[in-house]
């Protein structure tokens, strides 16, 4: 398989999981209101996990990598967060506030380019991001579609349609993270720290906040989960250290 089927493979796969969380939602005859409730808290919290191990295992310290000192890599995370922030409150000014597919598109295109200048480089973590970025898919994918379900004039059909209209913007995304980036370390890494800046402002401000219930164990568990399986994977790299 050579690098730019590979990159395709992993990325479609990654990408897939977004309409297939949506179809999982969609499956309303298994208890709805725990579907509704507990379940989606928990798959919330599971996602904020995983986004958190892909962080801390593989974009932070990957990114940083690529700068010769620490402040230069650190005002580029900052600048992700105060983007994803200002970002943000545009859309809330606009009145289309939707936490979790925001969630969702903000974090997965600068993951698929920074995934395709991973490959380029021949970073040994480029196939664990790929599995980050599909794990926290499926999550995502699920509430943005309970949460899409709750618009008026929304319908199941259009959610799942658009949702698979998705699929393709991870490839397209990673083909140009690796035509692009490939000759431009610097830049790969910071797109992996403004990335990563963005990511840890939506965790905080969005994805945490939505998965608390109160007197229920099952959403901070998610979250740990979520953050030991992207542990787990990060010790199977060679050379890694945790």
């Amino acid at each position: 398989m050579d690098e730019i089927t590979r990159i395709l493979f992993y990325t479609l796969v990654a990408s897939a999981c977004i309409p297939f969380g949506g179809l999982l939602a969609s499956v309303e005859r298994i208890r709805p209101n725990w579907l509704e409730h507990e379940f989606r808290h928990f798959l919330i919290a599971f996602g904020g996990g995983v986004l958190l191990a892909a962080v801390a295992f593989v974009l932070v310290p990957e990114g940083s990598r690529y700068f010769p000192g620490p402040v230069p890599g650190v005002i580029i995370l900052l600048s992700g967060g105060i983007s994803f922030f200002l970002l943000e409150r545009f859309l809330g000014a606009k009145k289309r506030e939707k936490p979790q597919f925001s969630a969702m598109l903000l974090d997965y295109i600068p993951e698929t380019l920074a995934l395709g200048g991973a490959f380029a480089l021949g970073a040994k973590s480029a196939p664990l991001l790929a599995v980050y970025i599909g794990l926290q898919n499926l999550p995502e994918g699920f509430n943005a579609y309970r949460e899409l379900l709750t618009k008026p004039h929304i319908d199941k059909k259009h959610i799942i349609g658009f949702m698979f209209m998705l699929v393709p913007l991870g490839p397209v995304m990673a083909f140009m993270g690796w035509a692009f980036l490939s000759d431009h370390a610097l830049l790969l890494g910071a797109t992996m720290l403004f990335a990563s800046g963005g990511i840890l402002y939506l965790i905080f401000q969005d994805i945490a906040p939505q998965s608390h219930m109160r007197h229920h164990w099952a959403p901070p568990l998610g979250a740990v989960l979520g953050f030991a399986l992207g542990m787990l994977g990060a010790s199977l790299i060679p050379g890694a250290s945790l």
